[in-house]
């Protein structure tokens, strides 16, 4: 597994923390852990809980759909925008194969965007600046004015 971490934003990148993860299912859970821990110091008056639930929810589709015949990375970067909190998970795969599904009750996978799109306040997808596919979701007013 390899991390890397920014801890800290530079003065002029509303960037406030990185990593990057081998995609196996492992990662999902030091996901879910790294990013609470980096992103508590900020004190984001958001519910943690939603995004840490969201954070592993794009993780789980980034490693289950990211694909290349290179080694690569599942990206999970998050930015500060004003009062908003804004996470992108990056990865490999193509980004037409991104969509909302609506599962039948009895279903036992495809929840992950519906979740994505019930408590964040918006999301989005599209090419990644690093190739491949970036998902991307807003959590508005993380910090106060």
């Amino acid at each position: 597994m390899f991390f890397l971490i920014d801890r800290y934003a530079c003065e002029e990148s509303p960037r406030l923390g990185m990593m990057a993860l081998t995609p196996t299912p492992e990662s999902v859970p030091r996901a879910r852990r790294w990013f609470r821990r980096f992103i508590d110091p900020y004190e984001p008056r958001c519910s943690l809980d939603d995004c840490v639930l969201l954070v592993s929810e794009l993780v789980t589709n980034a490693i289950l759909y990211g694909s290349t015949e290179y080694a690569w990375l599942v990206r999970v970067e998050w930015f500060r925008n004003g009062t908003d909190l804004r996470i992108e998970v990056h990865n490999p795969g193509i980004p037409t194969r991104v969509h909302l599904r609506r599962p039948d009750p009895g279903d036992a996978h495809g929840r992950g965007l519906l979740l994505v799109d019930s408590i964040a306040a918006s999301w989005h997808y599209g090419p990644s600046r690093f190739g491949g596919t970036v998902v991307s979701f807003v959590m508005a007013d993380a910090w106060p004015v």
